[in-house]
């Protein structure tokens, strides 16, 4: 009599999410762990293993005794970019920068790859969505060539490795790292395993050779970087590249900085001759004027620790439709509809709800703080009566759903940008601090005292209201 051979667990087949690393002995199409699809892949029975005590490869001191002039910064070339990072790159760093296409990544890389080489410090820059001859191309129109700088056109993970030894290059650039894929690995090219491959195997030799690193990454259209979470990780620096591609304006921010603070931020303009810093970019975000001119306002805002003078810009017009508009652009909507609200509850103004209301910003800058919402709420009013407000004005304060104008950071770097580039009268809120000489500055507790700085027909320029200081 013939029995039946049960199939042991070792020869059962396994599923594994990966990316959460969540098994289970049947394939399902969602990981019921993290909520993502497609993941859970097949990869055998895991083997019970014992990990014995090895040789170490180098003793344990005592930290103090560690030496730190390997991990000095040494400088990119573009000082936007020093500024965000910390000082330069760090030998053995790997920094990550994201950004969506066209945002002018490729470009920016390109320049420090140029700047950054030297008779001593050879850079390798390995492109693998463009032909060689493509970036040779943009390297001629923004003047990015030197005998230092090595280019090659790869999108296998051997080859790029075999590179680095031909080369041995003190700065790699990796544009980007969703089209290199490794031959011993299942999947695509840009896959979660793939890219957790590709980027684990360059920063293994980023750390053994003491080369910098930097890899580009694509981001979903959510604006997320796209790949495992796993890479944010693994890398030391996580880059954000943003900005309009109708504007001139790109901002890089640091969003994770193991060798200095996230609260920089990097401001370069994009033309055709192709990208350069910013030193001072609040001219990018004004407009000049002879005469003042209904619904503009001032403000400053912050980026990271950087003040920048920003311009807020209202239209309001008789509504053909039921529903009136409400448009911005580099403004929260939501923050907008709240300035509305006040403006009509507690400002007395009820000439905005049957109106068309247009808002933005200029230069194509993105104003998202709090800080704005004085002078979103006094561009709109200005907008609603017609009413130009004071030359030479900024306003600064966050607004509540009472009317009350709240006290925000940083105010005292605000106002001194502002009496930086010439405007002598600001509005903030109560106990603003040090003010500096030679600034007319009114402090307001509420969206009353704030609009009386809107000045009546043939009235001087002059807020009636309000606690003024100087």
């Amino acid at each position: 009599m013939a029995v039946a051979r049960t199939k042991s667990a070792k020869d059962r087949p396994s599923y594994r999410c990966t990316e959460c690393g969540w098994t289970t002995v049947k394939w399902l199409g969602r990981c019921p762990e993290c909520q993502a699809w497609g993941t859970v892949e097949e990869y055998g029975a895991p083997a019970v293993r014992t990990t014995a005590v090895g040789r170490v490869s180098t003793p344990a001191l005592p930290i103090g005794q560690i030496d730190v002039r390997t991990a000095t910064a040494r400088s990119t070339g573009v000082d936007e970019l020093d500024r965000v990072l910390g000082g330069g790159l760090v030998p053995g760093a790997v920094v990550l920068v994201a950004g969506e296409p066209g945002v002018g990544k490729s470009t920016l890389l390109l320049d420090v790859a140029a700047k950054a080489a030297g008779p001593e410090h050879r850079t390798l820059y390995v492109t693998g969505e463009e032909s060689a001859s493509q970036v040779r191309l943009r390297a001629d129109r923004i003047k990015a060539i030197d005998d230092n700088l090595y280019l090659a056109a790869e999108t296998d993970l051997s080859a790029v490795l075999g590179h680095l030894d031909a080369v041995k290059p003190s700065l790699l650039i990796l544009d980007s790292v969703q089209t290199v894929a490794s031959p011993e690995i299942d999947g695509a090219p840009g896959g979660m395993a793939q890219v957790r491959e590709v980027a684990g195997a360059l920063i293994r030799t980023s750390k053994e050779r003491g080369m910098s690193t930097l890899l580009v990454g694509h981001v979903t259209k959510d604006g997320a970087i796209a790949g495992p979470r796993l890479l944010e990780h693994l890398v030391d620096v996580v880059l954000s590249f943003e900005g309009d591609r109708h504007a001139r304006l790109r901002l890089v921010r640091g969003v994770k900085n193991r060798y200095g603070t996230t609260d920089e931020v990097g401001c370069f303009e994009l033309h055709d001759e192709g990208i350069t810093g910013l030193a001072d970019p609040s001219g990018l975000f004004l407009t000049r004027r002879d005469q003042p001119v209904p619904g503009t306002c001032l403000t400053v805002t912050l980026e990271g620790r950087r003040p920048l003078v920003a311009e807020v810009q209202a239209l309001t017009v008789d509504s053909q439709i039921p529903s009136p508009r409400r448009t911005t652009s580099g403004l929260e909507t939501s923050r907008v509809s709240m300035m509305l609200a006040v403006l009509e509850q507690r400002g007395r103004i009820s000439a905005l709800g049957k109106r068309d209301i247009y808002s933005a910003t200029v230069g194509g800058v993105k104003l998202s703080e709090p800080a704005a919402d004085l002078a979103i709420a006094l561009a709109l009013a200005s907008a609603a009566s017609d009413t130009p407000l004071p030359t030479n004005l900024v306003a600064i304060g966050e607004v509540g759903l009472a009317g009350e104008v709240r006290r925000v950071t940083g105010v005292q770097r605000r106002l001194a940008e502002a009496y930086r580039l010439g405007f002598t009268h600001a509005l903030v809120p109560t106990d603003p601090g040090k003010i500096p000489a030679g600034m007319k500055v009114t402090e307001v507790a509420d969206m009353g005292a704030a609009l009386s700085v809107l000045p009546r027909r043939g009235r001087a320029d002059a807020p009636q209201d309000g606690k003024d200081r100087r």
